[in-house]
């Protein structure tokens, strides 16, 4: 779970980016797919240029509603990968509903990453609280992500790019406002990326 601060950048109809390159997508603008599509693009052949192994780390937790944004991301992503004609060759996904990655394992799975897989470049996926006008956003940007900040949690910095669902307010009782999330946001965002995602990767 990620705290987003706003940031002063550019406004746009379908997305905001800032000048350390976060976008943010409106999941309910019409142009919001191709947007998020042309990024995630250019990012596979960024990784391909540099030889990499894409994997893509989707953090949460299913015991949240708020929380369970990357998990289902990630059990989308499972299942489009390995129903795909060449599935070896489809990226690697850590964190699934059945399989998620949270606060509690985090750092192992991290660990078992890296010793898997020779210099992976990691897509950090995860929830995060937000102002009021960017709840139902999607937000795309290179570097690591920061889990848990949202809820005051102390976990590694994760990730070579990050992408985050906003799906809820960000205040003072972060944990009362993730329990208390709108399932329909959640999995509208977390369709989204995966339909995006998937469409580049087919």
């Amino acid at each position: 779970m990620e705290l987003l601060k706003k940031k002063n950048g550019s406004h746009t109809q379908d997305c905001i980016a800032t000048s350390d390159k976060l976008y943010y997508y409106n999941v309910h603008q019409t142009k919001a797919m191709a947007d998020f599509t042309l990024q995630i693009k250019k990012l596979k052949k960024h990784i391909q240029q540099i030889r990499q192994t894409p994997v893509f780390l989707c953090i949460g937790s299913d015991r949240a509603t708020g929380d369970c944004f990357g998990p289902i991301v990630g059990e989308k992503l499972s299942q489009s990968f390995s129903s795909s004609k060449t599935p070896a060759s489809m990226p690697i996904v850590y964190g699934t509903l059945h399989s998620p990655v949270h606060a509690v394992n985090l750092a192992s799975v991290i660990t078992q990453i890296q010793d898997t897989f020779y210099q992976p470049f990691i897509i950090a996926i995860d929830a995060s609280l937000g102002i009021r006008q960017h709840i139902g956003y999607i937000t795309l940007g290179t570097g690591p992500l920061l889990p848990g900040i949202g809820v005051q949690k102390d976990l590694p910095h994760i990730g070579n790019a990050a992408i985050t669902g906003i799906v809820n307010l960000a205040g003072s009782n972060s944990h009362a406002t993730l329990q208390t999330t709108r399932l329909s946001v959640v999995v509208e965002l977390a369709n989204f990326v995966s339909q995006g995602v998937t469409a580049v990767y087919h």
